[in-house]
């Protein structure tokens, strides 16, 4: 992909050596919630196959997503983590991102469906999977996820599930 700055951008399955950059990308947001810089390891070592990240001609970790096939809907690919460095914003890369590891998943996986969780107030999130949902002309439900008095804290909005599909 080439960005409007005229650099490439190349995409690749995660390695655990991009655990700690997918960290910084996601604390330097300022939006997204942190998870510790071991879940990111882990994340990027185990869930490999069902991740990618975007990383410049000079091996920069720019973006990644991070996501699972549910065990209990195996068509059904969840994205647990979107995020591009702030430098790198308004390039379309999250939805490159996407569907980049969608048409990777669909080699392998009988995946139909997306899903996500946002928050209220990300509307940057919610334009995003709305535009998923655009780009693949497939429906966007939209339904409570986890309301707040589930979270262990008094600072986090309810979630809400996009589930866009079916997805051809």
């Amino acid at each position: 992909m080439e960005l409007k700055s005229g650099e490439l951008v190349h995409f690749r399955n995660p390695t655990e050596d991009d655990g700690s950059e997918m960290f910084r990308i996601v604390e330097e947001s300022k939006v997204l919630d942190v998870n510790s810089p071991y879940s990111y390891l882990m994340w990027s070592k185990f869930f490999s196959n069902t991740s990618i990240v975007a990383e410049t001609e000079d091996g920069e970790i720019i973006g990644f997503v991070s996501g699972f096939i549910q065990p209990e809907a195996p068509d059904t690919f969840f994205v647990w983590q979107v995020a591009v460095d702030s430098t790198y914003r308004g390039n379309g890369l999250a939805t490159k991102l996407i569907h980049r590891i969608l048409s990777q998943l669909k080699e392998t996986e009988d995946v139909k469906y997306l899903e996500a969780t946002v928050t209220p107030s990300n509307i940057p999130s919610s334009s995003l999977f709305r535009g998923m949902a655009k780009k693949y002309r497939a429906n966007c439900a939209i339904f409570d996820c986890f309301t707040e008095e589930q979270f262990p804290t008094d600072d986090h909005e309810k979630e809400l599930t996009y589930r866009i599909g079916p997805i051809q």
